[in-house]
């Protein structure tokens, strides 16, 4: 499936889509909306290996707070983009708001976590590492 849902191989047309609009419409099918994506150390459609981001969206759902199916949702899309593009992100630094713009949590990706996945971190260590950072609504209570 393309970046815009319709049935496609992927391949150059999906490559074409700067990574911001690519994580937009890709994130749209899981109920989230970008409402901001920022590139905090570079420029370009696909900046360099290491470039961190700054992305904040909204979430459509009941759930008061970020959950485990939401992190992984967004993460498991940034990494296939990534990958298309023989790309590594750097830190990842996200906030989740609800349907009303109040703030439903915050979590981050390191960058030493993404360049470690898949060498000497399991994507089960990973997954750990991330949801460990998880904090709900600006009080910084933990969600787990």
């Amino acid at each position: 499936m393309s970046d815009d849902g319709s049935d496609s191989d992927g391949g150059a047309a999906t490559a074409a889509h700067p990574v911001p609009v690519a994580l937009e419409n890709r994130l749209m099918s899981h109920g989230y909306y970008v409402r901001s994506f920022e590139w905090l150390d570079g420029e370009g459609t696909t900046p360099a290996d290491g470039v961190g981001i700054a992305l904040e969206y909204e979430a459509v759902s009941e759930a008061p707070a970020v959950t485990r199916d939401e992190v992984g949702a967004v993460l498991r899309t940034l990494l296939s983009i990534g990958e298309e593009r023989s790309w590594t992100p750097g830190r990842l630094e996200v906030t989740s708001v609800g349907t009303d713009g109040t703030v439903r949590g915050r979590w981050h990706v390191e960058r030493e976590w993404f360049d470690r996945l898949g060498t000497d971190l399991s994507q089960v260590e990973f997954s750990g590492l991330v949801l460990e950072t998880v904090r709900d609504r600006p009080t910084g209570r933990d969600t787990h």
